[in-house]
């Protein structure tokens, strides 16, 4: 899992294997109009207040993620779909420095500001967003409103995952020893498989 990080910089301090690479993309992107802020332990770079690309850093691989990357043409065939559930997410894989063509990342990032400046952005449907809490979990938030803020603090997806690690126990004393295991986690923000997103 890594560790919190405060600052852009103190972020490439953590990741300092790829610490030259990633300040070559922050480079080119910061030349354009993007405004750099940190979220979610990255550098992610918005347009008036909308997420529209971020960095990221991988043991083996650092990428660009554009947010709304389903829309960009690649003509080029470098992006990527992280998993199969990323609907508008696509990444720009590189391994190393060596990787990185200026000229092709600059006109990427130019044509995902684009987009957002027409407004391009997957519509999630209201299904996607509503995560349906089992008893248990409810009961849990009743007792401690402490623990029922930081659930909710999660994106709808995170949410949907703890909850369904809960439901697929069989047995009632699993149900309860699963939530044992996940509140610490959850009450400090950790997702359920953050550890896995981050190696």
């Amino acid at each position: 899992m890594m560790q919190k990080v405060n600052s852009i910089e103190e972020y490439l301090e953590v990741n300092s294997h790829f610490a030259e690479a990633l300040d070559v993309l922050r480079q080119i992107i910061n030349s354009t109009e993007l405004v750099e802020t940190l979220k979610w332990n990255a550098p992610v770079y918005t347009l008036n207040g909308k997420n529209v690309l971020g960095l990221g850093a991988f043991k083996n691989h650092f990428s660009i993620w554009f947010f709304n990357g389903v829309f960009l043409k690649d003509e080029r065939k470098v992006l990527v779909s992280a998993n199969k559930k990323t609907k508008a997410l696509r990444q720009m894989r590189f391994e190393s420095l060596y990787d990185i063509d200026k000229a092709i990342v600059l006109a990427y990032v130019k044509e995902a500001i684009e987009n957002q400046n027409l407004g391009k952005e997957l519509q999630v449907s209201r299904k996607d967003k509503v995560v349906s809490i089992p008893s248990i979990l409810k009961e849990a938030f009743s007792t401690d409103p402490s623990f029922k803020e930081s659930f909710q603090q999660f994106t709808s997806a995170k949410q949907r995952e703890y909850v369904e690690y809960i439901e697929s126990a069989k047995r009632e004393a699993t149900k309860v020893s699963r939530l044992d295991k996940i509140k610490p986690m959850i009450l400090k923000g950790i997702g359920l498989h953050d550890k896995y997103r981050n190696s």
